[in-house]
This record gives structure tokens, C-alpha cells and sequence, in this order.
């Protein structure tokens, strides 16, 4: 499952990684370093970062990217490859963090490693690695596209803009709290006890570091509706007030930062109606947003017109530029 989300994401990136950072602002052979530091340790658990950016003391901007995999799966080296792309053109840092995973981990505590992940950037980071405390962005994928939506309210004060791709604002929804009847989560059967087996071990923050990968754990939360009871411990039919702190769909306000959001409509993982659903609540609380709809698309675009992916990739770097460059004549 988690295999093909990350296909998914690499086949735009033959198709974006030209687009993003294509504008004639962009450099083309910028050296880009890569350096691992410890934001945060949790026992005997530490929880690493991998910071990018071009040599040199030179303050520049940050744009921080979340992984995906549904908050059971995945790593910090999972970087979209075109943000990459894009950061290393302009000679900004790419912060890529982890954060502790599902079920292990549950959902406050996960929140909590997504805070304090920007509490690093702004300090301890900032001055080991020269970033610019004032010029960050938030960008991530699936369940890094809802991470990345939790931090316009969560991180205080927040990023200066958002770009989301297929991420989601609720967690309690028939889509997630009911059985999927999707081809592409009913694959395989796995067991509870097969399921189980594969996060049964302590807090991770590397879905590496499992004897499994977290795929079959996955195939059945979504098989059975479990999802928000597992990654939680809650009931969304009988608690659902307990996931609202933790849903960007019931935290918008007027100031919310900028957000552009990029989604397939025939999305089968996380619907496209989850972008609609927060586009409705930036309109009535008057913050700025887009929705960049990709006719077709499914989950990480595949499907969708090569020539409206690389277009809605062009717009995420101009939106990305209007936060992150230095104005004309400064």
C-alpha cells in the first residue's frame, strides 16, 4: 500500500520536477548538503530531522515537508522530490522531520512531535543550520498534507503559508471510520492478528525500524472502519468530539495562513471531497485559499493530464516564491 503511495507521488515528480522550480528566477546547479540532527527524544526514542540547504552560513528561508502514510508509515527520507527539486533551484532549506507513527504512538502525542518540531526549527535549528525563523512554509503529502493542515493552528505562531497535496481536514468521516470499499485497500485480507503482529513493538519514529512495514496494519484499519479508533484510542461514532482538536476542518479561522491545496477528483484514498470540505470553511471564515483540482487525478495525481499536473506544479512554486523570495529590491 504504502509502496504504491509512494509511487504515486515519484510519477508527478517526472513531470513537476521541471515545472516547480522552471521560472527563470530559478538556478539550475545550486549544491545542495544534507545534515541529521535530533529535534526531540522521547525516552530512549530520538526523533531526527534531515535538514537541506546550500553550504554556507548564509540565513535562507525554510520549507518544511511532512512525509505521508497515513501516520502509521513512512520516514523523513521520503522527500518529495520535486519541493526538492524546487528547494534546491532557489537555495532555500528543506527541513524534512519525523514524527512518532501509529498505533505505537497515538494521535495528541503524535501532534505534539509536529510542535515541537517547530519549536527546533525556530530555535536550536535555526542557529545550527542558519535558517530563517520568519520565512517558513509548510508542504506534505496524504496524511503530511493533513499534518501540514494541523500546523496553521497548532504551531504558534504559524507558518507564513500552507501547500497541502491530497491531504484532509477530518478524521472521523464514513471515509475513514467505515469499510472501505475500495479495490485498492482490499488487496490483500490480512487478519486482526496479522495486522497486529506488525505494530506490536515500542514507539518508532521510522517505520523502518518494524520487523514489518505497517502495510497490512494498514489494509485493515481500512477494511474494518478502524482507522480513527487505532491511530487514537477514541470511538468516532460515540467520541467524536475527542478527534475535533485534532481536525483542521473544525479549527479554521480568519487567521489561518495562505493555503493552496492540490487534489485529484477520483481520489480514492483520501476523497477529494476532503479539500472541498476545507475550502467551504476557509470561504466562511474569509482566509486566503485555493483549490487546484486535477480532473481525474487519483491519490498522488496518477491519471490526471500530465499538462494540468505540470501547471498546478508552476502555481505551487509561484505560491511558494511569494513566501519565500526576498522582494524586489531588498
Amino acid at each position: 500500500m504504502f509502496s504504491l503511495h509512494q509511487w504515486a507521488f515519484s510519477v508527478v515528480v517526472i513531470v513537476a520536477e521541471v515545472a516547480i522550480a522552471g521560472s527563470p528566477a530559478a538556478g539550475q546547479n545550486r549544491e545542495f548538503v544534507r545534515e541529521t540532527a535530533a529535534y526531540k527524544t522521547v525516552g530512549d526514542l530520538a526523533i531526527h530531522a534531515d535538514v537541506y540547504r546550500p553550504p554556507g552560513e548564509q540565513v535562507v528561508p525554510v520549507i518544511v515537508w511532512i512525509h505521508g502514510g497515513a501516520l502509521i508509515n513512512g520516514h523523513r527520507e521520503a522527500v518529495s522530490g520535486q519541493i526538492r527539486h524546487y528547494a534546491q533551484s532557489r537555495g532555500f532549506a528543506l527541513v524534512s522531520i519525523d514524527y512518532r507513527l501509529a498505533p505505537e504512538t497515538k494521535l495528541p502525542a503524535i501532534l505534539d512531535d509536529i510542535k515541537d518540531a517547530f519549536v527546533w526549527i525556530r530555535g536550536r535549528g535555526a542557529r545550527q543550520f542558519h535558517l530563517d525563523p520568519q520565512r517558513i512554509v509548510v508542504t506534505g503529502g496524504s496524511a503530511g498534507g493533513y499534518l501540514t493542515l494541523t500546523t496553521g493552528y497548532l504551531v504558534k505562531p504559524p507558518p507564513q503559508a500552507l501547500v497541502a497535496f491530497w491531504g484532509y481536514g477530518d478524521l472521523i468521516g464514513p471515509w475513514f471510520s467505515s469499510p472501505s470499499p475500495h479495490e485498492r485497500h482490499n488487496r490483500v485480507k490480512p487478519s486482526r492478528d496479522e495486522a497486529w503482529q506488525q505494530v506490536s513493538g515500542p514507539p518508532i519514529a521510522d517505520s523502518r525500524e518494524r520487523k514489518g512495514d505497517g502495510a497490512l496494519f494498514y489494509y485493515y484499519c481500512r477494511q474494518t472502519g478502524l482507522w480513527p479508533k487505532n491511530v487514537s484510542n477514541w470511538d468516532p461514532h460515540t467520541e467524536p468530539q475527542k478527534f475535533f482538536p485534532f481536525m483542521p476542518v473544525k479549527n479554521v479561522t480568519a487567521n489561518w495562513p495562505p493555503t493552496l491545496m492540490i487534489h485529484g477528483t477520483a481520489d480514492t484514498d483520501v476523497p477529494y471531497e476532503q479539500s472541498v470540505l476545507m475550502v467551504r470553511e476557509f470561504q466562511q471564515h474569509k482566509a486566503r485559499h485555493r483549490l487546484i483540482s486535477i480532473k481525474n487525478g487519483e491519490h498522488g495525481l496518477s491519471g490526471g493530464d500530465s499538462g494540468e499536473i505540470e501547471a498546478a506544479y508552476l502555481e505551487a512554486g509561484k505560491f511558494l516564491d511569494e513566501f519565500l523570495l526576498e522582494p524586489a529590491g531588498n
